[in-house]
């Protein structure tokens, strides 16, 4: 029964219209809208909280979460982030993210630039404060190619493995340079430079991935991984995105 209802709840919060931040009717009221108890609700949106699609917020009430929206979800039992998992993202930010620059470049939309230029300074914050700004740059990067899925696909993977984001972060420490590159990106947009702004994001990546490997983790239980040693990426360019969006 929790399950459906929480189903329910989230029918509630999309026909309503409701996005992150808005307030959720009481639990009382809602067991008195689907004729349930008020610990059945509760239940539910325990439910709902571990997807981030609600948060609880003591003494004020339940809110509409920011996994409201999304497709994938995090699982909140992962294993500590290792130095493969956190390479593995890397290696994945890299397939995608040069090319989606390169995109964002090409497209450049108004509103979505002036968020990327507001979400640059977010490289200057201490990574866990990072991680409750509004928009991750490269985020917001994604968001200016003006295509949703791309944008989603790129806030999907960040927040899907949100605990090896945070060790990216913690490795690539410099936060004066990290917000030097971010500016880089930012002028190839709004340039119009696809080449500069694939280039730059790229050269950002790897970067990012030099640090990861020159840094020491807790235990080096995955020294044998292959994710250690595995060869970069094939990088993707703006040519072969181009060709994706084709097919």
């Amino acid at each position: 029964m929790s399950e459906r209802l929480a189903d329910n709840i989230v029918e509630i919060i999309r026909s309503e219209r409701l996005g992150h931040g808005d307030a959720l009717a009481s639990s009382r009221d809602l067991a008195r809208r689907f004729g349930v108890t008020t610990p059945t609700v509760r239940e539910a949106l325990r439910r709902l909280e571990a997807t981030g699609v609600v948060e609880f917020r003591h003494g004020s009430g339940t809110y509409v979460g920011p996994g409201i929206g999304r497709r994938l979800m995090a699982n909140p039992h992962l294993p500590r982030s290792t130095r493969a998992s956190v390479l593995e993202l890397v290696e994945a930010r890299l397939v995608l993210e040069p090319a989606v620059a390169a995109a964002a470049a090409n497209v450049r939309m108004a509103e979505a630039v002036r968020e990327l230029e507001s979400a640059a300074s977010n490289a200057l914050h201490p990574p866990e404060e990072s991680l409750r700004r509004s928009v991750h740059f490269h985020v917001a990067l994604a968001a200016a190619s003006g295509n949703t899925l791309l944008r989603e696909a790129v806030e999907a993977l960040l927040q899907v493995r949100a605990h090896d984001q945070v060790e990216i972060r913690h490795r690539y420490n410099d936060r004066a340079r990290d917000h030097a590159e971010h500016l880089e990106i930012l002028d190839a947009v709004r340039d119009g430079d696809a080449a500069a702004a694939e280039r730059l994001t790229r050269t950002h990546l790897v970067a990012i991935r030099e640090a990861v490997l020159a840094a020491d983790f807790p235990a080096e239980d995955d020294r044998d991984s292959p994710a250690t040693s595995a060869a970069p990426a094939t990088p993707v360019t703006s040519a072969t995105l181009k060709e994706g969006t084709q097919q």
